[in-house]
């Protein structure tokens, strides 16, 4: 199999909080990369970018032999069955741990993310069996470190804007991952490691889900009056309020993820969970550095 780092590399949602560390990796190993999604974003010296999606991207995205994506497994999934990309060798793609989190949730529309999430997998697995291409996929905790996530960004700034910062009462364990990280797992998985495998990666630290608030909180700019939210009002939030039943349930659940075979394989060991408050910087503002 042809070294990845001597061909075409196409990047899937190249645009989100992993990419945005990864392209510029990508460009230092010297491969030729295409970076698609439905909105480039800054301009990376060395990547060519693509306007458009899966699974009828570009036709210039045919000549990719390698793939990083960061898109809908299932979209991918369709493109390789089809056939297209006729020299694709190996594929990295990351998934979500949220596929087995959220198998249990009392809230119909977070099940179906985790029925998706398992279908994209198999699909994705099956469509490059079939192809004799290898494939390794990544299933991520909670994502921080380039200010595009959903869950802690906006926290961060609501609460940096407001200058109150909401503290529910939470004693499931977290275990947050760099996307920094989750793109060194990424460039590691190219080599073929782990490949034909689910990888799951978290940070390299478990702490509560107060304890991981907290730390946010500590890591603002601006100082912020602390607002305890004890556990029955979370409970009897989650009953009155549908919408947030499924994120104010798992305060108490665990949702971490077994890094033995990150670290085996793919010899990523993460960081521990010490934000700071370029994580909740727009990247728009911010530059690429090497080694940072």
């Amino acid at each position: 199999m042809q070294d990845w780092r001597k061909g075409t590399l196409l990047v899937p949602g190249a645009s989100s909080q992993i990419g945005y560390f990864l392209l510029p990796e990508l460009v230092r190993a010297g491969v030729r990369v295409l970076a698609l999604s439905r909105k480039p974003q800054a301009m990376v010296a060395g990547v060519a970018w693509l306007r458009g999606s899966l699974p009828q991207p570009p036709a210039d995205a045919e000549a990719a032999d390698s793939i990083c994506c960061f898109a809908p497994l299932d979209a991918l999934a369709v493109w390789i069955e089809s056939g297209a990309a006729p020299g694709l060798q190996r594929v990295v793609a990351t998934s979500s741990m949220s596929a087995e989190s959220k198998r249990a949730s009392p809230v119909a529309s977070e099940r179906a993310v985790a029925q998706r999430l398992r279908d994209g997998e198999a699909a994705l697995a099956r469509a490059c069996r079939q192809r004799g291409i290898a494939w390794t996929v990544l299933r991520p905790t909670l994502i921080y470190g380039a200010a595009r996530d959903r869950s802690l960004t906006p926290l961060a700034r609501r609460a940096a804007a407001w200058r109150v910062f909401g503290l529910p009462a939470g004693s499931g364990l977290r275990q947050p991952v760099h996307a920094r990280d989750v793109a060194a797992a990424v460039l590691s998985a190219l080599d073929g490691a782990a490949a034909g495998n689910v990888v799951p990666i978290g940070g390299g630290e478990r702490l509560s889900a107060g304890e991981m608030f907290a730390r946010v909180r500590d890591s603002l700019p601006v100082s912020t009056l602390p607002l305890r939210i004890p556990a029955p009002l979370i409970r009897l939030g989650a009953r009155l309020v549908p919408p947030l039943r499924g994120p104010l349930t798992r305060l108490g659940q665990d949702l971490v993820a077994d890094n033995g075979e990150l670290e085996r394989l793919l010899g990523v060991h993460p960081r521990p969970f010490r934000p700071d408050a370029e994580c909740w910087k727009p990247t728009r503002s911010r530059e690429f550095a090497a080694g940072e």
